[in-house]
């Protein structure tokens, strides 16, 4: 039997003599045959096991340039948990503002105006001025789109004879049983004018085509702090300015504007919080901002829900936005994009800065290889999305899920409305249930990674989607399909399957909003988003037109099919857990679209060799200790003349895995 002293020294011997050592490590066969190696009654398995994990996490981190100076300025510091908490707020108002729609459009029931009567009757009552001049339907109702004609009689003939003559609306409309100022009694949005309601989400979803384009090409060009403060000049001007418009054309102009202030928020935000955070620390900020994004709906339906007047909604909302212009003088610029352009000197001003903030101290080696590369960066464009044939493959792969989630999510809403829900059930409800829906994907992505996270996702979303398959569409449906059963444990039932699979949608977003961003080169990193955005819009607009069209089962049948299509689709992404971030197009082509890389197809088969070599001897040591576990991971990285040793981080994370492992 080998003690553990042979067995790390010839361990070590061995890693040192392999000149693709580096390479091979990051393979993520090895960590997934070594998790089928897992004996009964050896403990030291496990260890092993976490040991090798935390082995390749580090020399993968060492790869990454930047991954080492923001280990150096600190990981998650004062400085990282100042920018994480910038996110929120404007995440909230893009989130209040997108929304908004929602509840400025608020049903009212019109009539037309027939005042020409009060000059004959100055006391008549509403009642009675609406029984004399409004023509009835055979129920009893009065009729929403016509009046009768004015006539020269005085009040006692037009009572004793009555009036004949119709027509439509002369003088507008009144709305007697308004309790709220909204958009509808504003413009007068009836009788005809219905079809403007619909112009209005039009106009949103162009805004969201044209702005992730726009300002995916402008985060890439300009950076991620300017395209930021344009995201948010244009909150302001088209949130708090929709206040004070007098048409309703006007109106649509300023939503507009709104709906590419939100995406481009979206798009610019996100890639500065992927680049400047490391690990799982990005994943958290990223989660943590849709949460908040969560939290803005709900705000708005509180808003709205109080508030008399729709021009006060948008009054509130740009006063919260306004503060928001201290962020030309806090937020930071990405030192990943600033190295990417070859502004070396601001990047090193930037990462001295977030250290000085940290209290941290940054190894004067570490800066000084923060260099130019001997060959200039390739300028990268939109068309390298064609030319580059991974990151094409890669860009459809990624565009195909996020058309299949934005169809699935509004056909989803949309049925909820048709179910006769109220707007505020509708927005309030899914909001609160998305917070833990998107705070489970933080277990989620530490358990199984970014590409099973994404699986387990869509599947639950397929499994909702095909229980509403069996479940009756609208409150028509509801009678028809089980006359027998209690309309209303069936409306309830529906509603539920609904809600869950509005929870399951929430977390495949988030969940793949980060994926997304650690696929992408930083190089086209938001032109990426961008374009993927565009694709997330179609299926939003797919959704609103065969819903239109076809109310019945067909939506929801497309939504199984989409969602089986993507579940299939996502198992070709690579994983991008505990992996570099890709910087140029070269790293990014290098990256395997196809499954992991098997450790049966290396060129040499040495580290296949030396996992077995290493399976044999760990379960005939079964008193290998984790000193000696310990002293492998120093003694391989001695040999290799590695320029950066273990960090204390690393071992200070090693040694939390081991507790956790060995508690009872």
């Amino acid at each position: 039997m080998m003690n553990p002293g042979n067995f790390a020294a010839a361990f070590s011997a061995q890693m040192a003599g392999e000149e693709n050592f580096k390479e091979e490590l990051r393979s993520q066969d090895a960590s997934r045959n070594l998790n089928q190696h897992k004996v009964a009654g050896h403990p030291h398995s496990r260890s092993l096991e976490m040991l090798l994990r935390r082995f390749r996490a580090v020399h993968t981190k060492q790869d990454d340039k930047f991954a080492n100076l923001l280990d150096a300025v600190g990981e998650f510091g004062t400085f990282q948990q100042r920018l994480v908490a910038l996110t929120f707020i404007p995440s909230i108002m893009s989130a209040f503002f997108m929304f908004a729609d929602h509840f400025v459009f608020t049903a009212q029931k019109p009539y037309c105006n027939t005042s020409w009567i009060l000059a004959v009757g100055p006391h008549l009552s509403e009642a009675e001025q609406l029984n004399l001049t409004i023509p009835q339907a055979p129920n009893g109702s009065f009729l929403t789109c016509l009046m009768y004609l004015p006539v020269p009689w005085n009040l006692d003939s037009i009572i004793q004879f009555g009036l004949n003559d119709t027509d439509t609306c002369q003088d507008g409309w009144i709305y007697p049983d308004a309790k709220k100022r909204s958009l509808i009694n504003e413009f007068d949005l009836v009788c005809g004018m219905e079809t403007k309601k619909d112009t209005a989400q039009i106009m949103f979803m162009a805004g969201l085509l044209i702005g992730s384009l726009i300002f995916g090409l402008i985060t890439d060009k300009m950076g991620r702090y300017p395209a930021i403060l344009l995201s948010l000049l244009g909150l302001i001007i088209f949130g708090f300015g929709t206040a004070f418009v007098n048409s309703f054309h006007l109106y649509l102009f300023f939503r507009f504007g709104i709906s590419q202030s939100v995406v481009g928020y979206a798009i610019s935000s996100i890639s500065l919080a992927t680049e400047w955070l490391v690990g799982e620390h990005r994943a958290h900020a990223i989660i943590l901002e849709h949460c908040f994004f969560a939290v803005g709906a709900m705000l708005l339906t509180g808003i709205a829900y109080s508030l008399p007047h729709w021009r006060l909604l948008f009054l509130v909302g740009g006063i919260l936005v306004i503060p928001l212009i201290s962020y030309i003088w806090i937020l930071p610029e990405s030192p990943r994009w600033l190295m990417m352009k070859g502004k070396v000197k601001e990047a090193k001003q930037v990462l001295c800065y977030a250290a000085s903030v940290n209290k941290k101290t940054i190894p004067s080696n570490l800066l000084d290889e923060l260099q130019l590369p001997r060959k200039k960066v390739t300028r990268a464009s939109v068309l390298d999305f064609c030319k580059n044939r991974q990151l094409c493959k890669v860009t459809l792969v990624m565009s195909c899920v996020w058309f299949t989630v934005s169809y699935t999510y509004f056909t989803l809403n949309l049925r909820m409305r048709e179910l006769g829900v109220s707007v505020h059930f509708r927005h309030m409800v899914p909001s609160i249930m998305e917070v833990p829906a998107r705070l489970c994907c933080i277990f989620l992505l530490q358990q199984i990674g970014r590409k099973w996270s994404l699986a387990v996702t869509l599947l639950q979303a397929i499994i909702w989607c095909l229980l509403l398959l069996f479940l009756p569409e609208g409150e028509d449906g509801l009678r028809l399909k089980w006359p027998r059963c209690p309309a209303t444990e069936l409306k309830s039932m529906t509603i539920l399957v609904l809600t869950l699979g509005e929870f399951s949608l929430a977390a495949t977003v988030t969940v793949f909003f980060l994926y997304t961003a650690e696929l992408l080169p930083t190089v086209l990193r938001a032109t990426g988003l961008g374009l993927v955005s565009l694709a997330s819009v179609a299926g939003a607009i797919l959704s609103l037109t065969i819903i239109s069209q076809t109310p019945s089962l067909l939506p929801i049948f497309l939504c199984c099919v989409l969602a089986i299509v993507a579940f299939s689709l996502s198992s070709l992404l690579p994983e991008t857990r505990d992996q570099p971030l890709s910087e140029s197009l070269k790293h990014s082509s290098q990256i395997s679209f196809q499954k992991d890389v098997a450790l049966d197809s290396s060129s040499d088969g040495s580290f296949r060799n030396k996992v077995k070599d290493i399976k044999t001897k760990e379960t005939s040591s079964d008193d290998m200790s984790e000193e000696a576990a310990k002293n492998v991971i120093l003694n391989a990285q001695i040999l290799r003349l590695d320029p950066y040793p273990v960090s204390n981080s690393a071992l200070k994370q090693f040694n939390k895995e081991e507790a956790n492992s060995q508690a009872p």
